[in-house]
């Protein structure tokens, strides 16, 4: 599995868009409306991506030479495009990130093999670049595997139910919510209402097994869990241990002479 790059979410992002038009350098002065119109659709298809965590209307544009540069703000809390953009670091990630991105990053791989002097490259505030785009590139589609897996999830139950379809909503914790198909029996056998709680549950799923991601979730268990101490079941143990125990003397020498003393 490929390693992903651990980004720091920022609040910025710079796309640039370099080329050469009648053998004039591309400039915020001197780009083609067809270009033009072009970037600025790409450039918001892969901040909102498909699950448009990203609110077009909050982002903040400016335009800066350099050749021609988007400056985008307001993408602090995206937190799927910040993951996606630490996927993208070799040459088979478009199988990790989001479709639509993937989608964006193949459309200019297409325009740079056409014209040679074309160049896409995404950077951070700094303008560090994230990565880069030109007729050298060679991002492609991996053929995706998946696998059937049990798996336990723990997390928050935001929400249940469903009047023909029934499904358990399982806040993760990082930024993802899992909708994880069930029975509208396993949920009415439950003698508590475990919406907004904690919970761990037994469910089977696809892997991919090269992003790790999950897809077609079904539950199997909601499980009775006690992550706490336990004084009464310390107190059995401690029990089953003395018994184990109560045909040995002197366990203390017993124990020593195993440690070689």
């Amino acid at each position: 599995m490929i390693a992903k790059k651990t980004m720091k979410l920022s609040n910025e992002l710079r796309f640039t868009v370099s080329d050469r038009i009648r053998d004039v350098a591309v400039t915020p002065a001197h780009i083609p409306l067809a270009l033009l119109g072009e970037f600025q659709k790409d450039v918001s298809e892969f901040l909102r991506g498909s699950v448009r965590d990203v609110d077009l209307m909050q982002v903040q544009i400016s335009i800066e030479e350099g050749s021609f540069a988007f400056v985008a703000t307001g993408l602090a809390t995206a937190m799927s495009l910040w993951s996606d953009l630490g996927r993208i670091q070799s040459s088979d990630a478009l199988s990790q990130v989001d479709f639509k991105r993937a989608a964006v990053v193949e459309r200019w791989q297409s325009a740079a093999k056409k014209n040679p002097n074309r160049r896409y490259v995404v950077q951070e505030a700094n303008k560090e670049p994230l990565f880069a785009v030109d007729k050298s590139t060679d991002f492609r589609l991996t053929d995706e595997v998946w696998v059937n897996v049990e798996k336990y999830l723990h997390g928050k139950i935001v929400d249940w139910g469903g009047k023909t379809k029934a499904n358990v909503h399982l806040d993760l914790g990082n930024g993802k919510t899992m909708s994880i198909e069930t029975s509208q029996n396993l949920i009415s056998q439950e003698e508590h209402n475990l919406v907004y709680r904690m919970a761990l549950l037994h469910v089977t799923a696809e892997e991919n097994l090269i992003s790790g991601d999950l897809r077609n979730l079904r539950l199997l268990a909601f499980e009775h869990h006690q992550p706490a101490y336990d004084d009464i079941e310390f107190k059995r143990m401690v029990e089953r241990g003395t018994q184990a125990w109560a045909g040995i003397e002197d366990s203390s020498a017993w124990l020593e002479s195993l440690r070689g003393s």
